[in-house]
């Protein structure tokens, strides 16, 4: 039976399902403005429909708002979190709404309404998450690489779209076949929506591209849309997009997310183990520029730890 396992980190939760000891699906949610969230706005830019939340957070709007002016209040439903990418954020997107005021659903919340049962870890207990191969979904989300039976993926995001390129030996039909559950496990496993592209081996004739499109069509849940495959063998996917997915996330602030793992690791320490800590320049400083992590990290381990450059 499928599981999550839910981790509630200093800087960032954490969630994996699991299943036959695998992770089918890895989050990992940031503080900041969430999907579902309900709040009065200002009207800031009528021209460019956007609007900014009372703390400041400028958002995006569906479609620019009749017969009001700048400076007008408003009340916003956020349809999309904000999407990091290359030297710019996307800003969230949000729609008028009359529905009462309300934050979204955080990840805790969201996986309890999944249906399946979920397993709150707590430091002092055996790592399940990397039990169940989480450092290994990491790699594959910055690096990008990703082995299948036969062949591998490069996994590529882009602003325009995430790029999956397969590679392998071997006959190409099998090894097309093989690579698009791959990918379609590797989309959910890394909640990648949004234009998907997927770059197969040229296969000839329309019978091998069909049972590569039906492997996509197996293995990926609803709801999306593809076209066929083309004589290039390329296929394009376009799924929801409401958050950031994993690489998204991760390479668009990686000294963030090595303080973050740093913190999880000290936070894990047992007791007794030093407590002086040496680590990269730019992650020590990323830490010593975040008091409240290392005030947490000192009321959850009750000790202070000695962080230092390496």
């Amino acid at each position: 039976m499928a599981e999550w396992l839910y981790e509630a980190g200093i800087g960032e939760s954490r969630a994996a399902l699991v299943a036959d000891d695998r992770i089918v699906e890895a989050i990992v949610e940031r503080p900041g403005l969430r999907l579902g969230t309900v709040a009065p706005a200002r009207l800031t830019d009528g021209t460019q429909a956007r609007a900014t939340f009372a703390d400041g957070t400028e958002v995006q709007l569906a479609a620019a708002p009749h017969g009001l002016t700048q400076g007008a209040a408003i009340m916003l439903r956020v349809t999309r979190e904000a999407i990091p990418e290359t030297g710019r954020l996307k800003l969230p997107r949000a729609r008028l709404t009359d529905e009462a005021p309300g934050p979204g659903a955080d990840l805790l919340a969201r996986i309890t309404a999944s249906g399946h049962p979920v397993r709150i870890l707590r430091a002092h207990e055996p790592d399940a998450l990397e039990a169940a191969g989480w450092s290994e979904i990491l790699d594959e989300a910055t690096g990008g690489d990703i082995a299948f039976p036969g062949g591998a993926l490069r996994m590529s995001p882009t602003p325009a779209m995430t790029l999956f390129d397969v590679d392998g030996g071997g006959a190409l039909e099998p090894l097309a076949v093989a690579a698009a559950t791959a990918v379609a496990q590797a989309i959910v496993r890394h909640g990648v929506g949004g234009s998907i592209g997927i770059d197969f081996p040229t296969l000839a004739g329309k019978a091998p591209r069909h049972a590569v499109a039906l492997a996509i069509d197996a293995a990926l849940p609803l709801p999306f849309e593809r076209t066929a495959v083309n004589g290039f063998g390329f296929l394009q996917i376009v799924r929801a997009r409401p958050r950031a997915s994993l690489p998204e996330m991760l390479r668009a602030d990686p000294v963030g997310a090595a303080a973050r793992a740093a913190l999880r690791h000290l936070e894990r320490t047992p007791p007794g183990a030093p407590r002086r800590h040496a680590l990269p320049a730019a992650v020590h400083a990323r830490l010593r520029a975040n008091h409240e992590w290392l005030a947490e990290l000192a009321r959850r381990t009750g000790t202070v730890h000695e962080l230092e450059t390496r």
